[in-house]
């Protein structure tokens, strides 16, 4: 059985991903930034893109983030084994 790396976006945290950027309604996205730190930002996501075989969010203030240092969209836990 093959797995899905983390750094792609399972089905249904794509569905749950497109719902935010057609509403354009604010999000509480927790992350890990690149020096490890749990970071917690209310904002909207403007898209959702794939770069490299990796997925990437990218916030209204103009962060990328890469998808597998997200941990939570709105309370909900989107990856197994967050670094």
């Amino acid at each position: 059985m093959s797995r899905v790396s983390s750094a792609t976006a399972s089905c249904s945290a794509r569905a749950m991903l497109v719902e935010y950027l057609t509403s354009g309604r604010l999000a509480e996205v927790v992350y890990r930034d690149g020096a490890g730190q749990v970071c917690q930002v209310h904002d909207v996501i403007r898209d959702f893109c794939s770069r490299a075989g990796k997925d990437f969010l990218l916030l209204g203030r103009g962060v990328m983030l890469p998808f597998d240092h997200v941990i939570t969209i709105d309370g909900q836990l989107l990856a197994d084994g967050v670094p």
